[in-house]
């Protein structure tokens, strides 16, 4: 294949994005008017079963990073991309069992409601904040690139353009639907994706008489060994030890997943919505990587490259190559979906940490109508959005698989060690908590500046002051010793007195909202 019709607007394409998109937005205007509260805004009045919101949890958390992302890097990598695949997937059953019940008990929502349950208030919800905000902005970068890449080859549209096209329809859903529009939007899009990526794979596998060993056999015919070993794209096991760390615990971390749980009404719908989120994405996650060689097999990657340098766009090409011009704008639509789904998430998230955690809890101590809540959380929507779509058009040519993994860095060191401790441990006091989450954000973020991706490949300069791509290994250390060594330094009566009521509530859901 040495052509493709990318970047020419076909009618096709149009039809479908214009098809979904009115769809969305009808649901949108649809869950306005259910979305009157506070609870409704966050938390969908709880109304959400624990399979609408398996499937809204996998349409959350299958993002464009997955579908365009990992395809892609396997395409050009080969094995060492599906250790995204993998990493993503193993961190479900952690979730269920060590989360999912104590957070719905917990929480009301946001993950800092669980912190500071026994905890002092105010210095909790603005550090948790801090680590938060931090995760939710680096995540919605990578959705935001696959976007605009996605648009700009789709229709011929400047990148600015696209960003700044997906960040208004996105910012609609949010300020106007709330997490009702929000849930419909993921469920359908998984829907979507689910079928278009098994659709996909079947036209793929023909080329290969159903027999995915054909894949892997022409895969080391045109590339060698090495496509099928590892080393392609992580080369120090340490580094590769760290990504599986911040793949597997930054799902434990992330705001836009965690707020998910307390959509549902109880314990046991939570614990429901996981065994159905893990079951769609292991079968997700199943297809993709075999999408990725089969890309690499049919395409080649020096197309791939010609085309998107960072492969994302190695499986809407495959779907040309294969389904012609109207499954291109199927697939297209499907990733367009998979991204505003996520972005509307993350965006939901974020609005609700500054609007729940700092302004209603630390700003009005507790005391703010449902209207003035609300309120500040769509003016924070606006806010969070012009900055994604800043940032979106800043990183224009990373990967964005790659960009979602350093997202989970900062979730599996700055959130997920406060979480976990405040969970199991009866001494962790405040104290202990705004060190290790301090200490894990800050210095992923720092690693990850000091890191081959961003001190050489953005700032240009020759060599990185740190040689690890990802650098959970060393923050979530951190944030652990931090949380450790500050809780024994600063011991709380108070904390290990409410950790006994803590653990009725969280086991028993006695007095659960």
């Amino acid at each position: 294949m040495s052509t493709s019709s990318l970047g020419q607007p076909n009618i096709t394409s149009i039809s479908f994005f214009a098809v979904f998109v009115l769809l969305t937005l009808y649901i949108t205007y649809w869950a306005a008017k259910k979305t009157k509260t506070s609870s409704e805004f966050y938390a969908a009045g709880r109304s959400v079963t624990g399979f609408q919101n398996g499937l809204a949890l996998a349409g959350d958390y299958m993002s464009a990073a997955s579908f365009l992302g990992i395809s892609g890097m396997v395409a050009l990598k080969g094995y060492d991309g599906m250790i995204y695949a993998v990493g993503w997937l193993v961190g479900w059953p952690a979730l269920m069992f060590l989360i999912a019940e104590p957070l719905r008990n917990l929480g009301k929502y946001t993950f800092a409601d669980v912190l500071a349950f026994r905890l002092r208030q105010k210095p909790i919800r603005i550090t948790s904040s801090i680590s938060s905000i931090l995760v939710t902005i680096t995540y919605t970068i990578a959705q935001i690139v696959g976007s605009g890449k996605l648009i700009e080859l789709m229709f011929g549209l400047p990148y600015h353009f696209a960003v700044i096209a997906v960040g208004t329809v996105m910012l609609l859903y949010v300020l106007f639907g709330g997490m009702i529009a929000t849930t419909w939007v993921q469920i359908i899009k998984a829907f979507l994706l689910l079928f278009g990526v098994t659709l996909l794979l079947l036209l793929a596998l023909r080329k290969f008489d159903f027999n995915i060993g054909n894949v892997y056999i022409e895969v080391e015919k045109m590339y060698g060994n090495s496509a099928l070993e590892p080393g392609g794209f992580i080369t120090n096991p340490i580094d590769s030890i760290s990504l599986g760390l911040a793949l597997m615990l930054g799902l434990l971390g992330l705001p836009h997943i965690l707020m998910r749980f307390f959509t549902v009404p109880d314990a046991r719908e939570a614990r429901k919505s996981i065994l159905y989120a893990t079951t769609f994405i292991g079968y997700f996650y199943l297809i993709i990587p075999v999408v990725g060689f089969s890309a690499s097999v049919i395409l080649g990657r020096d197309f791939i490259q010609s085309i998107d340098k960072g492969g994302n766009m190695s499986a809407p090409l495959l779907a040309e190559m294969l389904g012609g011009t109207p499954f291109l704008g199927f697939i297209a639509a499907v990733a367009f979906a998979t991204i505003l789904a996520v972005v509307a998430g993350l965006t939901l998230a974020a609005a609700s940490t500054v609007s729940h955690d700092i302004y209603f809890n630390v700003i009005k101590d507790g005391k703010a109508s449902e209207d003035e809540q609300v309120k500040v959380a769509r003016i924070a929507t606006i806010i969070f959005g012009i900055i994604a779509i800043t940032l979106g058009i800043l990183f224009k040519d990373q990967n964005v698989a790659f960009l979602v993994g350093l997202a989970f860095s900062i979730a599996a060191s700055g959130n997920f060690p406060s979480l976990f401790l405040s969970i199991i441990w009866k001494n962790f006091s405040t104290n202990g908590a705004i060190a290790s989450i301090l200490s894990g954000s800050i210095s992923a973020v720092l690693l990850i500046i000091l890191s081959p991706t961003v001190w050489v490949d953005i700032l240009k300069n020759e060599s990185a002051i740190i040689p690890l791509k990802n650098p959970a290994i060393i923050s979530m250390t951190l944030s652990f010793l931090f949380g450790y060594i500050f809780s024994i330094i600063y011991p709380e009566v108070e904390a290990q007195k409410k950790y006994e009521l803590e653990k009725v509530r969280m086991y028993l859901g006695i007095g659960a909202e």
